[in-house]
């Protein structure tokens, strides 16, 4: 995917209305420190487009990334900080559904884990709300610049027995320091969106 026009269009917090968008949308959930917003940036090749954190829990809004006025890359909170009331993780988390179920162009939820361990009990738990609120996510296996070329299908293994992942579903390595597995994750949204490359 060629990148003419990135930009933040939409910014949805707990009380605000979803935006009505006319073109096709997929979404990206994660934990809060795996690396959404570095992830959003390599795809986007921007470098502070979505902005990145040293305090994990820091979205705390929907945010809809719109992309060559094509399709929007959907940014949803992180779940599974600590230091988060619960108050408000459940807030986060009715935000979170309101979206699966009320968007129209939602087309497919990618979530993103960390590929250095096995996934925690938030990501199992994520993982199957994903499932039971209708989708299929893609799992982008994240920061694969921090382990040796060796143990990646060790890695990836680990990661499809945690979370007991049919053996349809896709793993997509990426790294965002080597932009390693980009194209893969953009071949992977195009598929579902029906959006071409434009070279």
């Amino acid at each position: 995917m060629v990148i003419k026009q990135a930009e933040l269009e939409t910014v949805c917090g707990i009380t605000s209305r979803l935006p009505e968008n006319t073109r096709p949308e997929v979404a990206f959930a994660g934990k809060s420190n795996v690396g959404k917003s570095s992830l959003i940036n390599g795809l986007l090749n921007r470098k502070s487009l979505a902005r990145t954190s040293s305090q994990p829990g820091k979205t705390q809004t929907i945010n809809f990334y719109s992309v060559n006025r094509e399709l929007y890359l959907v940014d949803l909170p992180g779940y599974g900080y600590a230091k988060v009331a619960q108050e408000i993780k459940e807030k986060w988390g009715r935000m979170i559904e309101r979206y699966l179920h009320g968007s129209k162009q939602l087309k497919a939820v990618f979530l993103l884990v960390d590929i250095r361990h096995a996934p925690s009990a938030n990501d199992q738990d994520m993982y199957r709300w994903i499932v039971s609120q209708g989708y299929e996510p893609v799992i982008i296996a994240t920061k694969l610049d921090k382990i040796k070329r060796s143990q990646v299908e060790k890695q990836m293994k680990l990661l499809r027995e945690g979370l007991k992942l049919p053996s349809r579903t896709k793993i997509l390595p990426f790294s965002s320091v080597t932009k390693q597995g980009r194209e893969e994750i953009w071949e992977a949204i195009e598929s579902f969106t029906g959006e071409e490359s434009h070279e």
